[in-house]
This record gives structure tokens, sequence and C-alpha cells, in this order.
């Protein structure tokens, strides 16, 4: 059985994508240290950049909720966590009414042609 695979125009295929998490992160006290819902949060956020919309990241509480089996409670602690860890910053407010979600950057990329921050390396439990 031949499967058809869709290849993007810088020759990867789309199904070939994937999100780094590199060693000094993933061995970091701040990640160590994380809740499980909070590591849940942030892969699902990260698999939404495609190279050029960092500050732009954003996950709906309802397909949050839909997709990783989390109640908003958690989902907000994990987005606290988040980024009182370093992993992401919240570069613009969502609107409930609006029913527009939050947008984020991660720390671990580049954002408005500043190198990334990697603002976890930066964190001390209290």
């Amino acid at each position: 059985m031949s499967r058809t695979r869709k290849v993007l125009s810088n020759g990867r295929n789309k199904n070939d994508q994937f999100v780094p998490l590199p060693y000094a992160m993933v061995n970091s006290e701040a990640w160590l240290t994380l809740r499980p819902a909070s590591i849940k949060v942030y892969i699902e956020l990260r698999s939404k950049f495609n190279g050029g919309n960092n500050g732009e990241l954003s996950l709906a509480y309802a397909n949050a909720r839909k997709k990783l089996h989390l109640g908003n409670s958690t989902i907000a602690a994990a987005f606290e966590e988040l980024e009182a860890r370093g992993f992401i910053d919240l570069t613009k407010e969502g609107h409930w009414y609006g029913r527009k979600a939050s947008e984020w950057r991660a720390t671990d990329r580049s954002y408005k042609g500043h190198p990334p921050t990697n603002d976890w390396r930066k964190w001390k439990p209290e």
C-alpha cells in the first residue's frame, strides 16, 4: 500500500514536523519540577510554532480541554507555571467576550529579530 506524502517547499515532509526539546531545557531544574499538565500545555502550545510566528502562539482553553483532557483551572495554572518559570511570555492578552485566546512567545526561539532569551535558565526554586 503506497502512502502519499505532502512535501513542503523546503523539502520536508509535513508529517515529519516535531517539537524540539533541547537537552539543556529538559534537564533544567525549571523543567524537571514542572507538573505534568504544564508539560502537556507547553508541548501543545509549542507545536503551533511554524518558524515565523513566535509571539503569536495561542491555545484556546476549549481546544486544550478537548485535546489534552484538562480542566480550565488546570490549564490556567499550567500557563501561569510556564510563564513563571520562563518557558513562555505573554505577548497579547486574550479576550473572553471576543473569544480570542492569549498569544505567547516561546523563550527558546527568536522574537522580532531578538535572540532567544531562554528565561527558563534563570529560574530557581523559592
